[in-house]
């Protein structure tokens, strides 16, 4: 059985990718993620440890008793959440950025 040959160099063209604005990217195919499939999600935490620090929240009842059902570290589940909310939008902040410089 021949062995298929592979070129480690990448044939993507990176230029017409930086031409691109954000409105030109198809995502017909990639929709987007409701507040189901959030929820579903999982969430993968950093290895760098992060202080954390004690508050007083208020939150919606049913929102609490539901994150309590889930079982034993409901309050990392929530802060994990909280933490995923954050980094997406420092990231479309970021695209914002890029994209004001660009255009």
């Amino acid at each position: 059985m021949k062995k298929k040959a592979t070129s480690t160099k990448s044939r993507t063209d990176f230029a017409r990718l930086d031409a691109m604005r954000d409105r030109d990217i198809d995502l017909s195919d990639a929709p987007e993620i409701t507040p189901a499939m959030f929820a579903k999600a999982m969430v993968r935490r950093g290895l760098a440890p992060r202080t954390k620090r004690q508050l007083t929240l208020r939150l919606d009842s049913d929102v609490l008793d539901w994150f309590k059902k889930q079982g034993t570290g409901y309050q990392t589940r929530i802060n994990a959440l909280l933490r995923a909310y954050m980094e997406e939008h420092r990231a479309q902040a970021t695209r914002s950025r890029l994209n004001i410089r660009r255009g």
